[in-house]
């Protein structure tokens, strides 16, 4: 079946005649079914780079590379260099098209990857490897990749991750010599976290995974799949509509998991968790079944999906007014659903 009949109706159009140049790229993008040397998607990339979002949050940049203030890049929220990445890579953005994304993205990791035998991406200002935490680690990694950024110092970045997942090769908190070992937020495997009172932390797991999903399959070693083996069997251990996970200190899972939103920073959404799944190949899983069915039941009349969480006056702009029809989010269901054909 076509991914089209599973919807109400056809928004392709909608987003197709988008003002915003950013979303008309990403409708043909990942829509579209195109060629990489296409005319009209390389017109459209072109145009998403010069105008709207992207070229908007590249014209706050410092020269050097930084958003808002130097260093490590994770305050002041929303607008620094970690969010400021987050949603480029989100929008499209590409080292390809501007090379003041490769000098951000150069700057980030020469700040705040650890120079340490770990591999820790921190957020501390003085990088120290305490300053790691899984939503960190995934999103950032997540969004150099989605950037088209290569940089051979992701790779200690990613088998650190690994590691923590599967727990191979990371001391206990306790072992404070240890040459890699976890640490008051990131302090136990299976995404565990300090500030999810110690246990499995979905929303960080979620960011690991979409990590690990853009490793080309070619780069993934017996650790990196074991990670993944690992992280999946994880987030099947539930239902993941039901978000069932691991509350910390909650009665009860957050109700942000059924607000679909855009941008997704370290708040997550289930739609997210149908995202990495997809990416890693389980669309097809009948444990996804209730998730994928709880997507389209969010689309309306139009075959829209309305934006139910944003940072309206945190970050660089607004995407959208709050429960109407919206053409980020849409393209978000959209892509997951289109990606199950």
């Amino acid at each position: 079946m076509s991914w089209k009949n599973q919807l109400r109706k056809d928004p392709m159009p909608w987003l197709l005649e988008s003002e915003n140049p950013g979303v008309r790229y990403l409708a043909v993008r990942d829509l579209l079914d195109l060629s990489p040397d296409d005319k009209k998607l390389k017109t459209a990339r072109k145009l998403a780079h010069k105008e709207g979002p992207i070229a908007h949050i590249l014209s706050k940049m410092d020269e050097e590379g930084f958003w808002k203030r130097p260093g490590t890049g994770y305050g002041p929220k929303y607008k620094s260099t970690v969010w400021a990445l987050i949603l480029l890579a989100q929008l499209g953005a590409s080292v390809k098209e501007d090379k003041r994304i490769r000098q951000a993205c150069r700057y980030y990791l020469d700040h705040a990857l650890n120079p340490g035998p770990g591999g820790q991406i921190s957020a501390m200002t003085n990088n120290s490897p305490s300053g790691t935490v899984d939503c960190l680690q995934g999103n950032m990694l997540w969004s150099l990749m989605e950037l088209d950024y290569n940089d051979s110092r992701m790779d200690k970045a990613y088998e650190w991750m690994a590691r923590t997942v599967t727990g191979e090769g990371v001391a206990s908190m306790k072992e404070k010599h240890a040459p890699v070992r976890y640490f008051a937020g990131k302090c136990g495997p299976t995404f565990a976290c300090g500030a999810n009172n110690k246990l499995p932390c979905a929303w960080g797991g979620v960011k690991v995974l979409l990590a690990l999903s853009r490793l080309p399959v070619e780069k993934r070693s017996e650790l990196i799949e074991r990670a993944i083996r690992h992280g999946v069997d994880f987030f099947f251990s539930v239902d993941p509509s039901t978000a069932q996970y691991p509350n910390g200190w909650a009665a009860k899972p957050s109700g942000n998991w059924w607000k679909f939103g855009f941008p997704v920073f370290y708040v997550t959404d289930i739609l997210q968790i149908a995202e990495a799944l997809v990416a890693l190949g389980f669309g097809k899983d009948p444990r996804l079944a209730n998730t994928l069915e709880l997507i389209r039941s969010k689309q309306d009349e139009q075959g829209r999906w309305p934006l139910e969480y944003n940072y309206d006056g945190k970050t660089w702009m607004r995407f959208g007014r709050m429960k109407e029809p919206n053409e980020w989010v849409t393209l978000r269901a959209l892509r997951v659903l289109k990606s199950l054909n």
